[in-house]
């Protein structure tokens, strides 16, 4: 995948140590919001959870997002 600028996800995994721990995490955030969507009903402290963990992906995905933006 390239992005914007060229810079492609493969090489900032191999050359940014930020970046892959925080894909790493991104892909742990999803795998967990992924076995919460396939319960049929959560309870208040999944809701919660669920509600977190959402925005902990988004922020990251923001933070890779600059780091991209940010390699030239």
């Amino acid at each position: 995948m390239t992005s914007h600028n060229g810079v492609t996800q493969e090489s900032l995994l191999a050359s940014n140590e930020e970046y892959r721990k925080l894909h790493q995490e991104h892909v742990e955030l999803e795998n967990r919001l992924k076995v919460l969507s396939e319960t049929s009903v959560l309870t208040d402290a999944e809701q919660l959870e669920e509600s977190k963990l959402k925005k902990l992906k988004l922020a990251g995905r923001d933070r890779m997002e600059e780091i991209t933006r940010a390699a030239h």
